[in-house]
């Protein structure tokens, strides 16, 4: 009874986390403002990690010049027994800075207590890889992980299928981060002006 009840829970807990995001992202003033402030606000977190990543990890510095492009990605995710999450983020083309804002989401089973902020950064070896990524979007299969740790921030990463993939964490890069369940789209709200 008690393991339901907590499953239960936990359902509940899912529920009204997404629908404070679904809720949060349908809010707008009367002159369309509230998109220009998000936008503003996914951009300037999106420099900061970025920023943060490059002085962090020579490694990653290297693969982001040589990139077409890289996108970034602030999420916080939950767990009590099954886990969720989302957030948002924007995928930048280096040499026309054309932005594209998206959104992503995660879940799975498994266990934990607690809730997580973090930032995932993607670099995209080329313009195939960024375009598909951007305008079909990406689920991260089971078993994905993200680059990165004391260690591995400078190991020799290098991209794989068309992309490098970053976790960090308000405590530094985070050594071999599990990202699988994770879905990225574009935001078409966000991207409609």
């Amino acid at each position: 009874m008690k393991k339901w009840l907590c499953v239960l829970l936990a359902m509940a807990l899912m529920a009204s986390f997404s629908a404070v995001l679904a809720d949060d992202d349908d809010k707008t003033d009367d002159e369309g403002g509230k998109p220009a402030e998000k936008r503003a606000k996914i951009d300037a977190v999106a420099k900061e990690a970025l920023d943060t990543l490059l002085a962090k990890s020579d490694n990653a510095t290297k693969l982001y010049g040589e990139a077409y492009g890289y996108a970034v990605f602030d999420n916080l995710k939950i767990a009590f027994g099954i886990s969720g999450g989302g957030g948002s983020g924007v995928a930048v083309a280096k040499n026309s800075g054309a932005r594209t804002y998206m959104k992503m989401g995660t879940g799975g089973v498994g266990l934990g207590l607690g809730g997580q902020k973090y930032q995932v950064v993607f670099l995209f070896a080329n313009e195939a890889a960024f375009t598909s990524f951007v305008e079909k979007g990406w689920k991260a299969e089971a078993g994905a992980r993200a680059a990165a740790g004391t260690e591995g921030a400078n190991a020799n990463t290098t991209f794989s299928n068309g992309l490098a993939v970053y976790q960090m964490t308000d405590k530094g890069l985070m050594a071999s981060a599990d990202i699988s369940g994770t879905k990225y789209w574009k935001d078409k709200k966000l991207n409609a002006e």
